[in-house]
């Protein structure tokens, strides 16, 4: 058989030919290959109790209503219990912050869930939002924290079972703060109901109010009383405003009489004048008397001057005693007729000065009396008014009279009612302040809430606990393990394509160790080469700061080398069945490190494979160092193997020799 398969099937780059055994291999490595990957991540909620998570409670409880409310301690206890089925939850421990940190650092725990100590205020927030609008609400945050050498999907399954807790005791918070709001709307039905027994109230007294208007007895009598002396003095008032009336009346025609008389006194003193006409004769005749004086002065004057002139001839003889005389009576004429002259003069201003104010005196007058008349004649006309005016006042004030006497009967009819009228007032009083009351305490019942405030609340007691996932969904590992897997099979791939050493070795003059290295060199070369492609390829992705990609370069490359070193071994020592084997291995690396649930045998092997001290040589955390020298020790253990293959491929037989080389 062996023979027939060899004449249909040749093996690439060598004459060996094929066997039974590498087809079983061959049709076996999808299926090995899927066994590992299926035992691996099938079904893994039911294997959740081999991965250990902390539980960090630093809550404060707080008070509610007066009772305490640990909602920490509830949530650590949710996470605890779980669904009741063990191999169905996380085995969690109750932890502190210090052995958490330890046992992420350490691989104790795959994960951390850390409460906060405001956790139960935050929680409770809304409800107590919703009854005191002067208080905020918040969201009660808890946080998931996966370790850094975690499988790739502890996070996720960390953050699931956290978000589920979270999102039950939300729901329970929710609960809760609807029912206080239930209540709190049950407070205001009773208060509306105390309303409405106002409002009944009110109405009683309305009804009352109707039939009692003869609540206010002794007012309405006094005003009935009042009204009738009103009644009273409004006729009595009428009849003197009738007597002031006819008065006025009599002296309006007094006034009018005035005011004729005034007139006529004025017409006649401005004919007659207010001078008598003796005063102005005897004005005249005394300016006639002065003027003849004055020409009687002037005629004895004139003679005593040609006297004079006569004496003062001398052949007149004339004694000079008597033209002394003479001349002395010439000077007391000529001075009597100017004195004449001035006294004429007086006299004729005095009669004029007497006409002048005979005339303008007696027009002033005349005037003034017209005057007067006019103003007892508008006295007159004022008097005719209030005349009128004191007639209708005194038939208002008889109107008067009988409507007070209307009044008076209205009155006493209005104080039968009043009493009955105060009565239901009094009820309808009591009504009003009940119904006010009530109201009142319905409204501060309410809370006033702008709007971005109640949107704000409605989010916080829709959603309020929420667990803080930023970790991703793989975590920190992903990149390294990956990196790791895909650097192991590209060394395999290498192997696929090259021998592990040179057919010649038998015939060689070098020595084995020489020839191992001959043939390790081109794949270590190609491992470095794929090393820091990868690095590349990672830097792209993920955008490493400088100092974190060079490291993770440098390991890459380091990977890459150690791992063509252990592939070259296993085909060096193995052939075929090592690249078979390398592939499971492979596999086995990507499954082991994608999840803690794993089945243990699988995670021991996997711990011992070089892969794992790659992973975590990649990561970059705490135990690189180590993890590189298991890298380096895996390379020179593989260089030893291939060396010692080497040797043994280099004693042979007679018949081996004769068969075709490698």
């Amino acid at each position: 058989m062996t023979n027939r398969l060899s004449a249909l099937i040749e093996r690439a780059r060598t004459h060996k030919p094929i066997t039974a055994l590498t087809l079983i291999g061959v049709l076996l490595l999808p299926a090995v290959l899927g066994g590992v990957l299926v035992a691996a991540l099938q079904d893994p909620t039911q294997r959740l109790d081999t991965m250990t998570a902390a539980i960090v409670n630093d809550d404060e409880p707080v008070t509610v209503n007066g009772q305490l409310a640990p909602l920490g301690r509830q949530l650590s206890a949710g996470l605890v219990d779980g669904t009741g089925k063990k191999d169905e939850n996380l085995t969690w421990v109750i932890s502190n912050e210090k052995d958490a940190a330890a046992g992420l650092k350490d691989g104790t725990y795959q994960a951390v869930v850390r409460i906060p100590k405001d956790f139960s205020a935050a929680a409770v927030s809304g409800g107590s939002a919703v009854q005191d609008p002067a208080k905020s609400a918040e969201k009660a945050t808890i946080s998931v924290t996966t370790a850094p050498q975690a499988r790739a999907a502890d996070g996720l399954i960390a953050n699931q079972i956290a978000a589920t807790a979270a999102s039950t005791m939300g729901s329970e918070i929710s609960k809760s703060t609807l029912q206080n709001v239930l209540v709190g709307f049950g407070t205001l039905g009773d208060k509306i109901g105390e309303a409405a027994d106002g409002a009944d109230k009110l109405a009683a007294g309305a009804a009352s109010a109707a039939t009692g208007a003869a609540a206010l007895p002794d007012g309405a009598t006094k005003l009935a009383d009042g009204a009738g002396q009103l009644a009273d003095g409004a006729s009595q008032l009428s009849n003197g405003l009738g007597t002031i009336a006819n008065g006025i009346t009599s002296a309006q025609t007094g006034a009018n009489q005035a005011g004729a008389g005034l007139a006529q006194g004025a017409d006649a003193l401005q004919a007659q004048g207010l001078v008598p006409d003796g005063v102005s004769g005897v004005a005249g005749t005394t300016k006639a008397k002065a003027d003849a004086a004055t020409a009687g002065a002037v005629t004895v004057e004139q003679s005593l001057s040609a006297l004079v002139t006569t004496c003062s001839d001398p052949n007149n003889n004339v004694p000079a005693t008597f033209c002394d005389e003479v001349k002395t009576a010439s000077g007391q004429a000529e001075t009597a007729v100017t004195r004449a002259g001035t006294a004429s003069v007086y006299a004729d201003n005095t009669v004029t000065a007497l006409s002048q104010f005979n005339t303008a005196a007696t027009s002033t007058l005349a005037d003034k009396f017209r005057t007067a008349a006019d103003g007892v004649n508008q006295l007159a006309a004022g008097l005719g008014q209030l005349a009128d005016g004191t007639s209708q006042s005194a038939i208002g004030a008889g109107n008067l009279a009988t409507g007070a006497t209307g009044l008076q009967s209205g009155a006493t009819q209005l104080a039968d009612g009043a009493t009955q009228l105060g009565t239901g007032i009094g009820s309808l009083a009591t009504g009003t302040s009940s119904l006010a009351s009530g109201l009142h305490q319905a409204a501060d019942s309410l809370p006033k809430r702008t709007d971005s405030q109640a949107s704000s609340l409605a989010s916080v007691v829709a959603d309020p606990v929420k667990a803080d996932t930023s970790g991703g969904m793989f975590g920190p590992t992903a990149i390294p393990l990956l990196a790791a897997v895909v650097l192991w099979f590209g060394s395999l791939a290498s192997f696929l394509v090259m021998r592990a050493f040179t057919a010649r070795a038998l015939t060689s003059r070098r020595a084995s160790a020489s020839l191992a290295l001959r043939g390790f060199a081109p794949a270590a070369a190609i491992g470095a080469a794929q090393g820091l492609l990868v690095a590349l390829v990672v830097e792209i992705v993920a955008k490493y700061d400088p100092s974190r990609w060079w490291g993770f370069a440098g390991v890459a490359v380091l990977a890459g080398i150690a791992f063509a070193a252990v592939n070259q071994a296993l085909v060096a020592v193995l052939g075929g069945i090592g690249r078979w084997i390398s592939a499971v291995m492979g596999v086995a690396a990507l499954g082991a490190g994608i999840i803690s649930t794993l089945p243990g045998w699988l995670a021991t092997i996997a711990g011992f494979l070089p892969t794992s001290p790659a992973a975590t040589a990649l990561l970059g955390e705490e135990g690189t160092g180590a993890a590189i020298a298991a890298l380096a020790v895996w390379a020179v253990l593989a260089l030893i193997a291939t060396t010692l293959a080497v040797t043994a491929r280099r004693t042979t037989s007679v018949r081996a020799v004769l068969a075709p080389a490698i």
